[in-house]
């Protein structure tokens, strides 16, 4: 019996040495992910997650996780098959991220996929590292100008480690020209792929600057964003500063908003004359003395058209007045365009003022007379600014769209999500034929959360597509009140286990009802893109305390838009260039309104400056961007 005791106390005492050997400990740090501690040891994070199941409910800071060697891996993946037996509702996209592996892995462990499908109760077969492998093709790259290690290991998704284990030469240092081994063993000239032999390619390298966005690099190199992720199925992941990635050899990068830094126009006087700046508003005086049954009181009660046009102007004179205080040599003429959505006497005030030796012209407000002004005066390329409409427009070369169209704010959302390395997800309502039909045709790789029959959403369908370790945008387009709330509801029962946050593409008025709670949006962090913000800054006060001086009455977003418009644009005509020469090298931000304007794929420009708002704790909507 001793014997016997003895024995198993030394084959105990065996296994814990060899245990403590083959494994090493790590404290998480705040912010670290299981996915970045899995990369740092060169591990996956389902071999973290086996040896330490508490870390999948929630990573701790100071939480001490025990890290297997990759011996240890390397044994554990040989010994025997991880296997996944296929719950309902799951999808082979979420099995691939939870085990951190591709989707030809997976296929090719389990042929059956490509014939039968997903379905509940497969027993599948998870290939770890080793279990799978494939004769791997040496992979060179030449060091460019400005790179570094870091971003080199980050273009090929490798460690430092490990590029300077394949290419001890560059311990030391990294010489520009250098040909690194990135993947596979040195084999023959004739068998070298490198991403960086462009020279006989369709295709030329791109680094990624700051602040570019997959919206703008896709207009930059003229292609679909579609087009751009087919080619670069890393951008997927988010768009980081120093990737590399592939476009077409004959791409001329342009500058684009997106790259351009915001600052403060300061006006630059060194040149002789006067500038000339016109507005044209649709007072339509003609018609309101004509109006022989309701009085001018009477008519500003009904006649909303007026009332807008009244704040836009009232917004405009104070910036007209800041500019003479400042003594800028600005001649300002404002004529009435007598305009409706049919037409206007626009053509006439041309004619009669001569128009054509104007420096810029504010207005009119709608989309087809702002064209039509555009075109009168297109010879002479008079800038031409289109102060409130939304429409996409027509291509002309002096027009000048002041506010972000629909697929613009859509857009700058998603680029937004993406640069946060955001997990997207969304749930649309059927009736949403519009938001359906962008996503499809821009965003294609957002999955849609399933409804129920009733067009409500479950906790457990949603569940199902989020990520443990990533923040899981829900981006949510409905007016159904059921349907929204389902949503909250599911989002709400998530949030123990995941980081979840609601978004909204465009406004809803449903949000606003009784039904909806506040409380709920703001502990989501209701997310949203917006053409405005609201300027809580001491200069935003001092603005809206004059502006009720002089009117008895707090500015509305017209108001303030009729300052931001006119004051933007007058800074501009006093930089002693061009006004598109202004508008293509500086961004600015005024009180409420960005004026980031970017050339159209035909003619003309239109603005993207976008802010994205977030509801906080304090009940207030913040600028996220």
């Amino acid at each position: 019996m001793k014997y016997f005791f003895a024995i198993w106390f030394l084959l105990l005492l065996f296994t814990q040495n060899v245990f403590s050997q083959e494994t090493i400990t790590h404290k998480v740090e705040r912010g670290e992910t299981i996915t970045e501690i899995a990369k740092k040891y060169q591990v996956t994070p389902y071999d973290i997650y086996k040896l330490n199941p508490d870390a999948k409910d929630k990573l701790k800071p100071r939480m001490v996780l025990l890290i297997p060697s990759k011996s240890t891996v390397g044994s554990i993946a040989n010994s025997g098959e991880i296997t996944h037996k296929v719950l309902p509702k799951e999808t082979l996209f979420g099995i691939e991220k939870k085990y951190n592996v591709s989707d030809a892995d997976l296929k090719k462990a389990n042929p059956f996929l490509e014939k039968d499908g997903l379905q509940i109760g497969q027993t599948l077969i998870i290939p770890s590292k080793g279990v799978i492998k494939t004769a791997e093709k040496a992979v060179f790259h030449d060091v460019q100008p400005k790179e570094t290690k870091y971003s080199i290991a980050k273009q090929y998704g490798i460690t430092i480690a490990e590029l300077e284990k394949k290419n001890p030469e560059i311990i030391s240092n990294l010489p520009i020209g250098y040909h690194l081994l990135i993947k596979g063993n040195p084999v023959k000239d004739k068998e070298i792929t490198s991403n960086n032999a462009f020279e006989n390619s369709p295709y030329k390298n791109y680094e990624i600057k700051p602040k570019e966005t997959l919206y703008s690099l896709s207009k930059m190199a003229g292609m679909t964003q579609e087009e751009l992720l087919a080619l670069n199925p890393e951008l997927k992941n988010g768009v980081e500063i120093g990737m590399h990635i592939k476009v077409p050899a004959n791409t001329a990068f342009s500058s684009v908003s997106d790259t351009k830094v915001y600052d403060d126009l300061t006006p630059k006087t060194n040149f002789s004359g006067r500038r000339k700046l016109v507005l044209l508003l649709p007072f339509n005086i003609s018609r309101v003395q004509g109006d022989t049954v309701n009085s001018v009181a009477a008519r500003l009660k009904k006649d909303k058209f007026l009332n807008m046009t009244l704040d836009f102007y009232a917004g405009a004179l104070m910036a007209i007045d800041s500019a003479k205080t400042m003594g800028l040599p600005i001649d300002v003429s404002i004529y009435d365009s007598e305009e409706t959505k049919y037409g206007s006497n626009v053509a006439s005030i041309v004619s009669a003022n001569n128009l054509q030796t104007a420096d810029a012209v504010i207005g009119p407000f709608y989309q087809n007379n702002a064209e039509a002004t555009a075109r009168l005066l297109a010879t002479n390329n008079v800038p031409v600014i289109s102060p409130l409409s939304k429409d996409a427009g027509n291509p002309i070369a002096n027009l000048y769209q002041t506010v972000p169209s629909n697929d613009v704010l859509r857009t700058k959302m998603f680029d937004f999500m993406r640069a946060k390395r955001g997990n997207v997800v969304a749930v649309v309502d059927k009736k949403k034929t519009s938001v359906i039909q962008y996503l499809n045709q821009n965003q294609k790789d957002v999955r849609l959360v399933p409804l129920n029959a009733n067009g409500t959403v479950s906790a457990e369908a949603l569940k199902v597509m989020l990520l443990p370790n990533a923040m899981n945008y829900v981006v949510m387009e409905t007016a159904n009140t059921w349907m929204i709330k389902t949503t909250i509801a599911a989002m709400l029962s998530a949030m123990p286990a995941y980081q979840v946050q609601l978004v909204m593409l465009e406004p809803n008025d449903t949000l606003d009802s009784d039904e909806i709670s506040f409380a709920n949006l703001v502990k989501l962090k209701l997310m949203y893109p917006s053409v405005t913000r609201d300027n809580t800054s001491p200069e935003g006060l001092v603005f809206g305390n004059k502006f009720r001086k002089l009117n008895s009455i707090a500015p509305s977003d017209y108001a303030t838009r009729g300052f931001d418009v006119t004051f933007d644009t007058m800074m501009r005509l006093m930089q002693n260039k061009s006004f598109e020469e202004t508008v293509n090298a500086v961004a600015t931000q005024q009180f409420e309104n960005k004026f980031q304007y970017y050339k159209k794929e035909g003619e003309g420009y239109a603005n993207e400056g976008v802010y994205i708002l977030y509801y906080d704790s304090d009940l207030t909507a913040k600028v996220a961007n």
